[in-house]
């Protein structure tokens, strides 16, 4: 008996797609935060469907990113193959992405699960360009969210939270919003580094980020990690970051 062959839409037919779901009032909401033409005000439930189809394409991520259009490059992260990408990859993504959904969701979880997450995030947040810094410091929450802890150096990590204390007051605008997540992030998912966290929460205090015209606000570390804490016990690692 012949097995029936599935069809996967192009990346044109995507593309199509996407924009026949495009909504004027989340174009909106992505407009405030940041969203930069071309895009379409797609939800992210929205893309589900086609994500589900598509599973992992490691072409077809590749050309929905390189479309330029801030939904199908959103679309390219869920649907990426982190073993196919290579370094080239993902630092073209770094560069190109157009706005902090992209930059600090999109390229920090591919670049996390991939071969080069914790080199290319080391080089990242050395950067002088905000979108750049801003996928280094995400990629290096997402890691310590996903690998366990002996597969992590801890030694980074500590020192990595004390850089934070001390810079993230004079870091520029989103790159200060990135910098206050990963010592969350760390201090909630690395157990032996929580007191850690805790202590630099403690010195950090309020994180003040120009957000724009929007209500969302900088959560303040401790405040956080109690609030994981609550949710589970802390060291609990996540098998994917991707939604």
């Amino acid at each position: 008996m012949a097995t029936a062959t599935i069809t996967l839409p192009t990346s044109k037919e995507i593309l199509e797609q996407l924009k026949a779901l495009g909504s004027p009032s989340i174009k909106k909401v992505h407009a405030a935060h940041g969203a930069r033409e071309p895009f379409y005000g797609v939800k992210v439930g929205d893309m589900k469907p086609i994500q589900k189809k598509v599973k992992k394409d490691y072409k077809l991520s590749l050309e929905l990113f390189d479309s330029g259009i801030s939904d199908a490059m959103y679309l390219a992260g869920l649907i990426a193959d982190e073993d196919k990408m290579t370094k080239k990859d993902l630092q073209h993504w770094a560069e190109k992405a157009s706005w902090y959904m992209i930059s600090e969701y999109t390229v920090a979880w591919v670049a996390s699960e991939s071969h080069y997450g914790t080199e290319l995030a080391l080089e990242w947040i050395e950067s002088p360009k905000e979108n750049i810094a801003c996928a280094g410091w995400a990629t290096l929450g997402c890691i310590a969210s996903l690998k366990k802890d002996e597969d992590l150096d801890l030694k980074l990590y500590k020192s990595l939270i004390d850089r934070v204390t001390r810079e993230i007051h004079t870091a520029p605008n989103r790159v200060r919003y990135c910098m206050n997540t990963f010592v969350i992030q760390a201090g909630g998912y690395i157990a032996p580094l929580t007191a850690e966290a805790r202590k630099a929460g403690t010195k950090i205090g309020k994180v003040h980020v120009d957000v724009g015209d929007t209500a969302c606000n900088v959560p303040m570390i401790n405040d956080y990690i109690k609030k994981m804490e609550a949710r589970g016990p802390l060291g609990k690692k996540r098998k994917t970051v991707r939604c």
